[in-house]
């Protein structure tokens, strides 16, 4: 459980208990007798019920009970659903109570009246915005998969990688919230870039009993002219699944680096691709232990892995460039006063896109899938096709 996650658990409760506060009064107040114990004793057992399935959106928990994991996925992500949008509600109420009474001090009664009509209708209007926004997130920009071609500049790059073709895909999540069909999109999209090398940062599922073979028979399909690699995110860690994963991938054709490098010749200039296996933020300190063994003198080095905060380690170790996923984009922000509100900022500065230090880059993809919530806004699923060019 990291930073973000303990923000969120003390926000939620602090507004559920905002809401027991609300509705144990109206209870009492509209209702008598036995009919008001049972009311009062739903608000509790809601309460209950909102805890323990909050508790649901961690794919451990899911695990380590043992409930089917759509099941245990989907009745988290409808707690989730419900705190984020009660959350909303109650700040844009508090807002609105605040401007309603300072409007209502204007002293003319028709004024007054017109006033509160139009902080009424303004009201209604606000309070849908996140039903909305949870919807447009879920139905539309869920698998609104974009292709997203950028064009990275690298000092020392050898003449015959420039221009190199490279798919990055991540943080796939094949599980309740994204089919294999929908996967299936993706490749399909993917396969038509023509790619000359392919690479999967990590998080093929979110849980243990997510169809991690059919992930990999989709992954299987991309064809590109030096193959298909990866590393390993947290999620395969979580799920204890590292070594099944690399062992079936490496059956279908795809290898999962783990702690290793491996060359690949384009011309007389060599890609030196190395993958580690995901780095948790909680050992900071041990970042990448051991990894600059596997760079090669003289070929562009390229590191695979999941955490991007890793990013300032590889380049004093010499990577030129690091590729990595995990923080989703944010997976839902909003903009505010020409500012994007994004909760993986808590997490990690490197959020999305290309970033540099000295001459070393690293870019930072949204990735595919969800978690928690099958909901994007403002960081809709990406394809990213990156270009190597001679700085």
């Amino acid at each position: 459980m990291d930073s973000l996650d303990i923000f969120l658990i003390l926000i939620f409760v602090l507004v559920q208990v905002r809401i027991t506060r609300l509705l144990l009064p109206a209870a009492d107040r509209n209702l008598s007798g036995g009919m008001r114990v049972v009311a009062r004793a739903a608000i509790f057992v809601w309460d209950a019920l909102v805890g323990v399935s909050y508790l649901l959106t961690f794919s451990r928990v899911v695990d380590w009970i043992g409930i089917p994991t759509q099941f245990g996925m989907l009745l988290g992500a409808a707690s989730l659903t419900y705190l984020l949008t009660a959350t909303g509600v109650m700040v844009l109420h508090q807002l609105l109570n605040v401007v309603r009474n300072r409007m209502g001090t204007d002293t003319d009664p028709s004024r007054r009246r017109a006033i509160k009509l139009a902080a009424n209708v303004a009201a209604n209007a606000a309070m849908a915005a996140p039903f909305v926004v949870i919807g447009y997130g879920a139905l539309v920009q869920r698998t609104d998969f974009r292709v997203r071609e950028v064009d990275i500049p690298l000092s020392g790059l050898p003449p015959d990688l420039d221009g190199l073709r490279l798919l990055h895909l991540s943080d796939i999540h094949l599980s309740a919230f994204l089919s294999e069909a929908e996967l299936a999109r993706v490749i399909d999209a993917s396969r038509e870039l023509r790619p000359s090398v392919a690479v999967v940062t990590g998080d093929l599922i979110s849980g243990r009993r997510d169809p991690l073979d059919a992930c990999l028979r989709q992954l299987a399909r991309l064809k590109t002219d030096a193959g298909v690699f990866g590393c390993m995110g947290n999620h395969e860690r979580f799920a204890r699944l590292e070594k099944t994963t690399a062992r079936e991938a490496a059956r279908m054709g795809v290898r999962f680096l783990r702690g290793e490098a491996q060359q690949l010749r384009f011309g007389n200039s060599v890609l030196n691709l190395a993958g580690v296996d995901f780095q948790s933020a909680r050992a900071k300190d041990r970042y990448l232990e051991g990894a600059e063994r596997l760079i090669v003198p003289g070929a562009a080095n390229l590191l695979l892995s999941h955490n991007p905060d890793v990013f300032p380690k590889a380049a004093r170790q010499g990577y030129n460039l690091l590729l990595a996923g995990h923080t989703h984009g944010g997976q839902v922000t909003v903009e505010i006063l020409d500012r994007f509100v994004n909760p993986a900022r808590f997490l990690t500065p490197y959020v999305y896109g290309l970033y540099r230090t000295g001459t070393a880059a690293a870019y930072v993809t949204r990735g595919i899938g969800t978690i928690g919530i099958p909901v994007r806004t403002g960081a809709p699923p990406e394809i990213s096709l990156l270009r190597l060019r001679k700085a």
